[in-house]
């Protein structure tokens, strides 16, 4: 039997604000434990929230960035549950009338196809507290700096049918966030991380199987795993007769398996009520209009103007459009050498390779955008070949040089451009090397352009590799079929 994967995801943002949803307790990341909890994220008797009017704005930007309807009046409701790391009892949520309605974020798949998926909403919530099991030898730690932290959560039709298609998804929603500013989007501290829903079906089934949800997985190459083994669980169950059972599973990435966490709760279980605590958020069209007026330019229109306006590749256009960090590098780059394409080889090719291998990101680069800017303006003017660029690239990511110019003069590595000088040392190597030019004179034409290579060799070893490549083929052909 054929079968077919539906998969939704629901993204939990965590929004870049300074103080928490409720309450002005700070929401920076490292302190020691139970310290940034303050009397209303822990609910003690007596406290009000207080709404953070940034998480709102933050919210509705997310919103206009995916095109999403913005309802005119959002409620906040009281999720409830019992867990260690919920000291209220309830999770403040929004459960009936979210702050972000329907809207839709296009993908980009490997073969550069690109596919709509809808978003059915997003609303706000406080984040809990967490459970820290490593440390307390059977028994389990409960650090409270988290609860209170405001999140977006932004929940996806069962648009997804792969795997890839679900971390192209993961990946669109972090370029936006990260471009709008409202989330630093790091996965490995917790700053976004998302529940899988997966089910599969018969290829031509109109009715959704029975889904499993897999919680809380941090990165886009886990999202990809946890699925991959999770289809391949349900249909081996399917096929050997047993049922799916609608469970929340957790992702082991060092068995590379789910294992099941409890079965799945449905909304009724949660006793949703609207928190008596907090007003109705009204949002105005002027409001509305303000947000819009901020929203930078966006992934997906970076990714059209780079194509159009640039000339790159849908491929180059998509690598640099997906971060917004590397989208400024890049055009700051190519506004100081004058070449899009040449500057999205460099910052693709010789940067990027060099962060890899020092796990760097693009803010911390040791070569600035305007080092790499003028070093390729170097080589498009012929001042430096390619191969003394990576040299000089090289010496500026070890800090030798204030500038590509400065490290040209130090080294001498500066073109030789000059006819004369070139020919010169090609008479020098013909002169050295009487055997090649024998089997040079000696060889079927087809085979003279392979032969050429040593003495381009031995040409640019005598010119410590600073003669012109192409005045030196050129000239070296000449001279040497003026031989035969």
């Amino acid at each position: 039997m054929q079968w077919e994967t539906v998969i939704g995801l629901e993204v939990h943002v965590q929004l870049a604000t300074r103080s928490k949803i409720f309450s002005g307790a700070s929401t920076a990341f490292g302190a020691e434990p139970n310290t940034q909890a303050c009397a209303v994220d822990l609910g003690l008797p007596g406290v009000l929230p207080v709404l953070n009017e940034q998480a709102v704005a933050m919210a509705v930007q997310f919103g206009l960035a995916v095109h999403a309807e913005i309802p005119e009046v959002s409620v906040f409701d009281r999720k409830n549950y019992f867990y260690p790391d919920l000291p209220k009892g309830y999770q403040t949520s929004q459960m009936y009338h979210p702050i972000v309605g329907a809207g839709e974020v296009e993908i980009t798949l490997d073969d550069d196809t690109t596919k709509r998926i809808r978003i059915h909403h997003a609303h706000l919530e406080e984040d809990a507290g967490k459970s820290l099991h490593e440390d307390f030898h059977g028994m389990t730690g409960i650090d409270l700096n988290r609860a209170g932290t405001p999140l977006l959560e932004i929940v996806s039709e069962p648009d997804m049918r792969s795997a890839k298609e679900a971390a192209a998804y993961l990946k669109a929603i972090h370029s936006i966030v990260t471009y709008l500013g409202i989330s630093d989007g790091n996965m490995a501290e917790g700053s976004m991380r998302c529940d899988v829903n997966v089910s599969v079906r018969p290829k031509g089934q109109d009715v959704f199987g029975t889904r499993a949800e897999i919680k809380n997985v941090n990165s886009f190459r886990f999202v990809e795993r946890a699925i991959a083994f999770e289809v391949e669980r349900q249909i081996e169950l399917i096929e050997d007769g047993g049922k799916v059972v609608q469970e929340t599973r957790l992702f082991d990435p060092e068995r590379d398996e789910t294992r099941s966490m409890r079965t799945k709760e449905e909304a009724n279980d949660y006793r949703y009520f609207p928190c008596p605590d907090l007003l109705p958020v009204v949002l105005d069209q002027a409001y509305l209009d303000h947000l819009r007026s901020q929203l930078p330019e966006l992934p997906a229109d970076k990714r059209t103007r780079f194509q159009s306006e640039l000339g790159l590749s849908a491929y180059d256009a998509n690598v640099l459009s997906a971060s917004r960090d590397m989208a400024e590098f890049f055009e700051e780059v190519h506004r100081v050498c004058g070449d899009a394409k040449q500057a999205a080889n460099w910052v693709q090719g010789e940067l990027s390779g060099a962060l890899n291998r020092e796990n760097l990101s693009i803010q911390h680069s040791p070569v600035s955008a305007q080092q790499l800017g003028e070093l390729i303006s170097r080589v498009l003017d012929d001042t430096i070949n390619g191969k003394a660029a990576k040299q000089v690239f090289q010496a500026l990511w070890n800090g030798q040089g204030e500038s590509a110019d400065a490290v040209i003069e130090a080294k001498g590595l500066k073109q030789v451009t000059d006819t004369g000088a070139i020919e010169a040392m090609i008479d020098q190597v013909i002169a050295e090397s009487p055997a090649q030019v024998a089997q040079y004179r000696d060889s079927e034409p087809e085979k003279r352009g392979k032969m050429i290579g040593y003495f381009v060799g031995q040409v640019m070893k005598a010119s410590r590799g600073t003669a012109n490549p192409q005045q030196v083929n050129g000239l070296l052909k000449e001279k040497l079929d003026a031989l035969l």
